[in-house]
């Protein structure tokens, strides 16, 4: 059996890639490397001391939620026999045993089987099916817990919920970007000792007709510099384009990254075929354009030799890459930087290293770990830019986009023949909600809360994700949004509307045109008083 054929079982097209309770071994070298692959998650650690916990008749109703592809019924078919005794097992509840009845008819017989019965109840469900049955269901117990979890994530007597979504696929550390899940299936794929797959891989370098370009990819992607740059480019699809990481998911990009058409640093960027790649494209750096770069790019099409480029190919040495054969000068481009925290060479491809540094995710990363810092930790002085010169200076200049000489604490209301009325909003970050947001032991990774008060009352919390913060940031600089950036400005749009809903009625406004100003106060409580033109007037 040769490396591609081992690695097969990676891909989402593979018999291994959906767990069913089989006994016929469809390949024994390859069940082998399936069971080496194997990693349990701290959602089946959770899972299994939950089943260890059932005595024999107690009656409970254990849901194990997630989408399709996240391992569930890996889970559940692991631990099905095992338990059998003390539960029953419905491993997939978006299915139905037969032609004539619905997956909703299943759960109904299910529950009834359960009520009348003496072991505990163990489904496999997606949030989907979760939430229909919770309309459509017959079994008002059933239907009740679910819809009180599905509210507000509270468990009635007798049910117990697991879902995927409570346990994060990546998280932001003190100075990185982790996804333990991803790492380990990564190093335990590619580890130098007691690894079955490494030694299919090192027999391929020995056959005579050796798979040259899936060597070099795997031996790109054993590298712990690349590893992580593959972590962090996961990190950014999940943060910019949501796209969910599920074990099937990251198993057929990982299998993609070995086999596609090119070598690893093009197979991660160019190929539309897998829903990963297709998402990372967006962050291709060969579409980067800096001065560097571009001068690479041209002189390279034009076929210009550049010493120190040459040099840097003929004395390359990484496993048997050859980046003479390289068809274009963007795949030398993704090259370095995939490998821009390695020594190689003369270093040539370190040059780029700053043209491939990405602030925006430094800065997003920065943001929500202060907002996160522990309770006791005074982050109010570090968060303050980010409030005063980012947050309230992008709302300023978004709401008085056409009257850019407004005061930041100035609110436009409306435009009429030549005069303005604006109100004063005096808009703060809410140290007290920061502080509170702290001490929040739930870790969403794809989005922080800001918090703000407006005449000293709190505003509901902001979520705030990584593109509606380049949203901030850009505007800051003097860009004005279009309908590219919709989905970032409906967040934004949500907000203004909750501080024209208080400034409209505060009970000062001001109307004002190139020569006057005047001031109006509640008439109820002050009377009317109009300033015009620094001389105040009374009316």
């Amino acid at each position: 059996m040769r490396l591609r054929d081992v690695l097969s079982v990676l891909s989402k097209s593979s018999p291994y890639a959906v767990k069913t309770d089989r006994e016929k071994i469809l390949s024994s070298e390859l069940d082998k490397v399936k069971d080496y692959l194997y990693v349990e998650t701290d959602i089946e650690s959770d899972f299994r001391i939950q089943l260890q916990s059932l005595a024999v008749g107690e009656k409970k109703i254990i849901f194990l939620c997630g989408s399709s592809g996240d391992g569930k019924s890996e889970i559940l078919t692991r631990y099905s026999k095992k338990f059998d005794n003390i539960a029953l097992f419905h491993l997939d509840a978006t299915h139905s045993l037969s032609p004539k009845e619905t997956a909703i008819d299943r759960l109904n017989m299910l529950f009834a089987d359960y009520e009348s019965g003496y072991k505990a109840l163990v489904i496999g469900i997606n949030i989907g099916m979760l939430a229909n049955y919770a309309e459509e269901g017959n079994y008002e117990k059933a239907k009740t817990a679910i819809s009180n979890y599905l509210e507000n994530s509270t468990e009635a007597e007798g049910y117990v919920f697991f879902d995927f979504e409570k346990y994060p696929k990546f998280k932001l550390e003190s100075h990185r970007y982790t996804s333990d899940f991803t790492e380990i299936i990564l190093k335990r794929i590619t580890a130098n000792d007691d690894n079955i797959i490494r030694q299919y891989y090192d027999k391929e370098l020995q056959h005579p007709d050796v798979d040259l370009s899936l060597c070099v990819n795997y031996y790109l992607l054993s590298l712990s510099s690349i590893q992580k740059i593959v972590v962090e480019l996961l990190f950014k699809a999940r943060l910019m384009k949501d796209q969910f990481l599920t074990a099937r998911a990251l198993l057929d990009f990982v299998y993609h990254l070995f086999t596609g058409p090119g070598y690893l640093f093009d197979n991660i960027f160019t190929c539309q075929d897998n829903e990963i790649v297709a998402k990372i494209a967006d962050f291709d750096p060969a579409l980067k354009r800096t001065k560097l770069i571009d001068q690479f790019v041209l002189s390279q099409k034009l076929r210009i030799n550049e010493p120190e480029f040459e040099k840097f190919k003929l004395t390359l040495n990484l496993g048997n890459l050859d980046l003479h054969k390289l068809s274009s000068p963007e795949s030398n481009i993704r090259f370095f930087f995939l490998l821009q925290n390695e020594e190689l060479s003369n270093n040539y491809h370190k040059k780029f290293k700053i043209d491939f540094s990405d602030n925006l995710l430094d800065t997003y990363a920065t943001i929500w770990r202060l907002h996160k810092m522990p309770k006791e930790t005074d982050s109010k002085a570090e968060l303050r830019p980010f409030y005063r010169d980012v947050l309230m200076t992008a709302i300023s200049k978004y709401i008085n986009k056409n009257t850019p000489y407004l005061g930041r604490d100035e609110f436009l209301l409306a435009s009429r023949g030549g005069y303005m009325v604006t109100a004063h909003l005096d808009i703060k970050q809410d140290n007290v909600a920061i502080k509170c947001e702290s001490s929040n032991e739930i870790e969403n990774v794809s989005h922080f809360l800001a918090f703000l008060k407006v005449d000293e009352k709190s505003l509901k919390p902001i979520p705030i994700n990584i593109n509606l913060l380049e949203l901030l940031l850009r505007i800051v600089e003097g860009y004005q949004p279009n309908k590219h950036d919709k989905n970032a400005v409906v967040l934004l749009d949500e907000l203004l509307d909750k501080l024209y809903e208080i400034a409209s009625k505060s009970k000062i406004l001001f109307i004002t045109n190139d020569q006057q100003r005047f001031k109006l106060y509640d008439a109820e409580s002050n009377g009317t008083e109009l300033e015009v033109s620094g001389e105040q007037k009374c009316i």
